[in-house]
């Protein structure tokens, strides 16, 4: 059973055996239920016998039935809902180590309004189902398998009456659930769909204003909406009416029961207390199976959400070993990488970047130069050829390991909504309040952070949203110079800043790039004309390499880069 359902419920190891183990202590909680009937039925036989005992005999039965009980749903809540939430934590944490493992690449292919959702509402749909439908089904379903059996037993014609409709109303729902299942999936797909166009709507509401989006951009949202609520309707029909059609049949019990029973009472051939026994037992059998087929409804709801958890323990992760790095020169061969089969963006690279030298890679938009840094990082993984870091192939390195020995400053900066402080400290969590503050001073931003409000302790709003470009630059640069890694991935971190900010981040990053592995990708050509090594690329592909110098006298396309970046700079507004 757990097996069963770990694998068609997503569930963990501890959460399949704690579900198991509270249908089980259903199952005796609903038998326990009907013990009650079949005393009451004990006590008109022996009426109708005359040959009652002593009234203590059913009053101690009833007592210790009672007690039973009362133990089995105290236990049936405990190990129910406190293994829910176990679970449901445990199903969080697990999918947070999960995704904390996946390569970037993941990211790109998945929105992450997605991922938010696939943590918060599907482990919470799937912490009800656990609840609720899971053990309350598999306990129903034992204690109806149990119950037929003994009525079939005691008397086959009534037993048959009772349990034929029964069976016909949950094969009807059964064999419906994958029609069920279809409508449940596309409308969670569209719920989904809606969910990204609001996220895409309050992140990009400065755009819908600016070029007078709007009206356009509600009427797409209300599209959405509009799809969502059809398909939400078409979902509810597809579950509502086969499970109104087996109710319906199952109301048939009664009606056959009753009717069966008059002819075998006018000939003797069965006892009315066994009428009514059944007929008791018959409407505890309908609730049951009521609850079966709601607990069925509220799992094929969960189809999509539990397809959603596979897909992502599924995807594989970036494997590596705890290597002991030592020496930093970056060596690329024969490196080849596409965001997708028929899109190479990376084609048969290769060169050296030293340690202690700076080597910068410039060439057209699109040339694959930011990849290029990715893959080095390993954020994501090469297809084919090597990328060694002290000789050991970066796939074989964990990416824990790797990333401790590299910092990155991307033009992109990515800051919380936390203090000045707090975000200089991740490059380096446990630093000390001076050790942040040299690094800021080491990144020409001490001076603009003791401006703010509280200094260091100031909250910067989500990105950033309370600082310029050029003090979010300094920011990332600050902790770089905190981590102190020997590698240091520098991408056009210099692209859309003013003169100013652009000077105060060249003098940081002179003295940040000192005794290190450096790797520039620039289109401020006049800003790496005295590195050590320099990469020319071209679609992709390695074009030239050389100093300065050395590429003005063999190298076309860097000629022509050259005159372009100055015609750049001599450009004046008309």
């Amino acid at each position: 059973m757990n097996r069963f359902l770990k694998t068609q419920f997503g569930l963990t190891d501890s959460g399949a055996g704690a579900v198991a183990r509270a249908a089980v202590i259903a199952f005796f909680v609903n038998i326990g239920y009907m013990a009650f009937m079949m005393i009451a039925m004990v006590f008109g036989r022996d009426v109708l016998d005359h040959s009652v005992a002593s009234p203590w005999f059913y009053l101690g039965l009833l007592a210790v039935t009672l007690a039973v009980v009362y133990i089995l749903v105290d236990l049936d809540y405990v190990k129910t809902f406190n293994a829910t939430y176990k679970e449901a934590c445990d199903l969080r944490l697990e999918i947070a180590e999960r995704i904390k493992a996946l390569p970037l690449s993941y990211f790109f292919r998945h929105d992450l309004s997605d991922l938010a959702q696939t943590i918060m509402q599907d482990v919470s749909d799937i912490e009800h189902a656990i609840s609720h439908a899971m053990p309350r089904c598999i306990a129903y379903g034992g204690f109806l398998v149990t119950v037929s059996i003994l009525m079939l037993i005691t008397d086959w014609r009534l037993g048959l009456a009772t349990v034929t409709p029964l069976l016909l109303g949950f094969a009807l729902m059964f064999f419906t659930k994958n029609v069920q299942k279809r409508w449940t999936r596309k409308y969670f797909w569209e719920t989904r769909a809606t969910n990204e166009a609001f996220q895409e709507t309050i992140e990009c509401q400065r755009e819908i204003k600016s070029f007078g989006l709007t009206a356009a951009n509600d009427a797409a949202v209300s599209d959405a909406l509009e799809r969502a609520e059809k398909l939400r309707l078409r979902s509810e029909i597809a579950q509502a009416t086969p499970m109104l059609l087996s109710t319906s049949l199952m109301k048939l019990t009664l009606g056959g029961i009753a009717i069966l029973s008059a002819g075998l009472l006018q000939v003797g051939a069965v006892a009315l207390i066994y009428v009514i026994g059944y007929l008791i037992a018959s409407v505890r059998l309908i609730d049951a199976v009521g609850a079966m087929e709601e607990s069925f409804a509220e799992l094929f709801y969960l189809d999509a959400r539990i397809r959603r958890l596979a897909d992502l323990r599924a995807t594989p992760t970036q494997k590596g070993q705890d290597l002991p790095l030592k020496r930093f020169d970056i060596v690329l061969e024969n490196v080849c990488f596409g965001y997708s089969p028929d899109n190479r963006v990376v084609d048969r690279v290769s060169f050296t970047a030293r340690q202690n030298e700076v080597t910068a890679i410039v060439g057209p938009s699109g040339c694959g130069k930011s990849t290029l840094l990715r893959l080095v990082s390993r954020l994501y993984d090469i297809e084919s050829g090597y990328i060694r870091i002290d000789g050991h192939d970066v796939r074989d390195i964990a990416t824990d390991t790797l990333f401790e020995k590299v910092s990155f400053v991307f033009q992109d900066v990515i800051l919380f909504n936390a203090s000045v402080r707090d975000n200089i400290a991740i490059g380096r969590p446990g630093a000390t309040d001076d050790e942040i503050e040299a690094a800021a001073r080491r990144a020409n931003c001490d001076d603009f952070i003791r401006q703010l409000p509280e200094g260091y302790a100031t909250l910067i709003g989500e990105n950033g949203s309370r600082l310029s470009g050029g003090e979010r630059q300094r920011i990332a640069i600050a902790r770089a110079f905190l981590k102190n890694a020997p590698i240091l991935l520098l991408d056009e971190i210099s692209a859309s800043l003013d003169v100013g900010n652009e000077m105060a981040i060249q003098e940081a990053l002179n003295a940040l790039t000192v005794d290190k592995t450096v790797i520039i990708v620039s289109h401020r050509l006049k800003s790496i004309e005295q590195v050590d090594q320099i990469v020319v690329m071209d679609a992709g592909r390695v074009d030239a390499v050389g100093t300065h110098a050395h590429l003005l006298a063999d190298s076309a396309l860097y000629r022509r880069l050259i005159e372009k970046s100055r015609m750049t700079d001599a450009f004046q507004y008309q």
